[in-house]
């Protein structure tokens, strides 16, 4: 159960390495002037920021055929947070469906957006465009609270919203190269696509240069600028105060993921995928040592399916990936001996490399990545080797077999080292005044607890007595801890 569990996930990891690979091997389609054609655009009929573009169907066009349904007294609120992937944008494409419904009493539906990028395909975007301008109902965006950002090709899209706000703290921008067809879309953002395409701007910033009609401070009070789209408030007055305000007498209602779907979408995060691929492999490593079937395996192989969905949906690089995979396999040869050597420097090396390239156009905050390094390392080397110790120590596994058993010094003990015993690593201690050297022939004399005492064979107990004639004629034991670290 255990090796079938780390044997899929090992597979699932290459799957993914070599499935990223060709993408990005490919040879890609060069344009009439001979520039690859996907560093222009993911879709035909791109346009360049600088670039010309004609006019095709625009926001302000759907926007005059829609006419609110009579009746209808429900504003939805759509949370549109995180990076847009496949769940996030047939989330999007399904309530704006819903409610473009005969009957379905929607008044409008208001995107309320925090997301920095789009990790879905061309034709996937296009498909939440066409929605947007499909709506039967009005489709505006909020990009708010406070530290909220639209930009990237979520930014392109809020293009096509039929009016846009953005919270103080907020900001929108940073387009890019336009990713919908233009003879399809327009020029996104008209006017403004110069001033967006390469930085952002804040609310103040948007009302000034007109990218947004009016302040929109809080989201209730960008649903009070809807009022000739149909939202309908109503002025009361504080009892206490004497205070007149508005309040809203259209129903608003939130909307977010469903359960299912947003677990996906978490795990879909750049932070989350990294974690769990680190607790995956640090619990299958540790699985490998396991006597049966243990709850880290079934954890590990359960984390592991979910970080890669998340990292198939994310742009990764697939060589990252196998760093990472390969560092596991270069801990796996030291933590049995509990010492740091040449295959943990590696290994740390690895998971380092595969760590900081392990996303392609995606940032990953610092915080994530020190803390999974400084938490994979405190586990394998501090963590996983007592505890592999503590289990291979039980008498259920029993030692005594190894009594009287032969082997050699793989390094020198004086008094600590490493030694080989039934072609598996061992870590010693010696009592000898004389330390056993490199090479030197070793003999199990003993248990003594967690610990195997050893002595030097015979031969070498001979020459070093005719060395050393003071030497006790017995030879002295050593001890060397019960894990197997090979």
């Amino acid at each position: 159960m255990r090796r079938l569990s780390v044997g899929l996930f090992v597979a699932g990891a290459g799957w993914l390495a070599v499935a990223a690979g060709p993408a990005a091997a490919q040879e890609q389609p060069r344009d009439a002037e001979g520039a690859p054609a996907a560093e222009r655009s993911d879709l035909a009929g791109h346009v360049e920021p600088g670039q010309d573009c004609a006019e095709g169907v625009t926001a302000a066009a759907a926007a005059s055929s829609r006419v609110p349904e009579p009746g209808a007294d429900l504003v939805q609120i759509v949370e549109v947070v995180g990076l847009m992937d496949p769940v996030l944008a047939d989330f999007v494409v399904e309530r704006i469906r819903t409610a473009s419904y005969p009957g379905s009493g929607v008044l409008a539906v208001v995107l309320r957006v925090d997301s920095r990028r789009a990790v879905i395909g061309a034709d996937e975007l296009a498909v939440v465009a066409r929605d947007i301008l499909g709506s039967r109902v009005p489709v505006v965006a909020w990009v708010g609270p406070s530290g909220a950002r639209a930009t990237g090709e979520t930014a392109q899209l809020l293009a096509l919203a039929d009016r846009v706000g953005v919270a103080p703290g907020a900001r929108l921008g940073e387009t890019g190269v336009q990713a919908l067809d233009c003879a399809e879309f327009g020029r996104l953002w008209g006017s403004h696509a110069p001033l967006l395409a390469e930085r952002t701007v804040n609310h103040s910033e948007a009302v000034a240069s007109g990218v947004v009609p009016a302040p929109a401070p809080t989201l209730g009070e960008f649903l009070f600028t809807l009022e000739d789209l149909g939202f309908q408030t109503v002025e009361v007055i504080d009892a206490e105060t004497g205070e007149r305000r508005l309040e809203p007498e259209t129903s608003v209602q939130f909307v977010s993921l469903p359960f299912v779907g947003g677990i996906m979408h978490t795990v879909a995060s750049p932070p989350l995928a990294y974690l769990l691929l680190l607790i995956a492999l640090s619990l299958l490593l540790l699985e490998f040592y396991t006597a049966g079937v243990g709850i880290a395996g079934v954890t590990g192989a359960a984390c592991g399916i979910l970080s890669l969905y998340g990292l198939a949906v994310l742009p990764t690089n697939g060589y990252a990936i196998g760093l990472i995979v390969a560092a596991f396999f270069a801990f796996a040869i030291d933590v049995q001996t509990g010492v740091p050597r040449l295959w943990t420097a590696i290994g740390t090396g690895c998971v380092v490399a595969g760590t900081l390239t392990l996303y392609d156009g995606v940032a990953m905050s610092w915080v994530p990545m020190l803390g999974g390094l400084v938490g994979l390392m405190l586990g394998v080397l501090g963590g996983m080797p007592p505890l592999i110790r503590s289990r291979f120590s039980t008498p259920t596994i029993g030692r005594e077999w190894m009594i009287g058993l032969q082997g050699e010094a793989v390094e020198a003990l004086h008094p600590f080292g490493v030694v080989r015993i039934a072609d598996s690593l061992w870590r010693a201690r010696t009592f000898r005044a004389s330390p056993i050297p490199r090479g030197g022939a070793v003999e199990v004399t003993g248990i003594d607890g967690l610990l195997l005492e050893v002595s030097p064979v015979l031969e070498d107990a001979a020459e070093a007595a005719d060395e050393d004639p003071a030497a006790p004629d017995t030879a002295a034991d050593s001890e060397i801890e019960a894990t197997p670290s090979g």
